[in-house]
């Protein structure tokens, strides 16, 4: 139903838009004036006018170095996305609707001229339709970009690791845990190993063996138990991760705990 109501609200904008191409002064006026980021491309992929809101949200430095420069078709973070043909059946009439457009920020600051900002990621939806002449033939097509999230990191993060500190007892799952962060796994993988220094998994591993040192504080509890009441099996591979973590064995660091005491 959500979906439904994006596509049809995309599809009002293009018509809107085809309404008016062929009034070039007042096409070009409500482009420069429309809220949302928007490039018009000629039929070889190139660029040919970009609004304001397209300069502020991706951040294009200037129309000069970006106009007549940039082509769609050749855009390396467009093919990473495998969505370069998809974009290309504009060409043949089609409105074509993309959801879900996560790009690299950092990708694009290294092919483009894009300002160097505080941005992992952005998020969008794009809806490419062609704009027809009088005579009925495809003159140029357009790009509208509907953004759904910029990505900062340390939110997206926080979201992550929060979902990890409430699902630890359970196996790892990269999967569901970047879905918590609003992220792909790669999105998510990067940006998790740049703001804490480690992995996800192995955020994960180190939260679990801390879960057990405080179990093993509980002199009520055989070793054994300590480590399933984890969800862990003492006589596996966690034990042996455990000396790995903490340079001692349960038994070990249990014994030096309770002579600290």
């Amino acid at each position: 139903m959500i979906g439904n109501k994006v596509e049809d609200r995309q599809n009002d904008i293009m018509k809107s838009f085809q309404s008016l191409f062929g009034k070039e002064e007042l096409f070009v006026r409500v482009i420069e004036c429309f809220p949302y980021p928007i490039q018009i491309f000629s039929l070889d992929g190139t660029s040919r006018m970009v609004n304001k809101a397209a300069l502020d949200v991706i951040g294009i430095r200037s129309v000069e170095g970006h106009v007549g420069k940039y082509n769609v078709f050749k855009d390396p973070v467009v093919r990473k996305l495998s969505v370069t043909e998809q974009v290309k059946q504009v060409l043949t009439g089609k409105i074509v609707h993309i959801t879900d457009f996560t790009a690299d920020y950092q990708e694009m600051v290294r092919h483009f001229y894009v300002v160097d900002r505080d941005i992992q990621a952005i998020s969008c939806d794009i809806t490419c339709f062609p704009l027809v002449n009088a005579d009925g033939d495809i003159e140029y097509f357009a790009a509208v970009f509907i953004v759904k999230n910029i990505y900062r990191g340390k939110e997206e993060i926080a979201r992550g690791k929060q979902y990890i500190e409430t699902h630890w007892r359970e196996p790892f799952n990269l999967e569901e845990t970047a879905k918590a962060a609003c992220l792909s796994k790669a999105h998510f993988t990067k940006l998790f190993k740049k703001h804490t220094g480690i992995t996800s998994h192995e955020y994960y591993i180190n939260y679990k063996i801390n879960k057990v040192k405080e179990k093993l504080l509980d002199t009520n509890l055989t070793i054994a138990q300590a480590f399933a009441a984890c969800n862990m099996d003492y006589n596996g591979h966690y034990a042996r991760l455990f000396k790995e973590k903490t340079g001692l064995s349960p038994s070990a660091f249990r014994k030096r705990a309770s002579e600290a005491d």
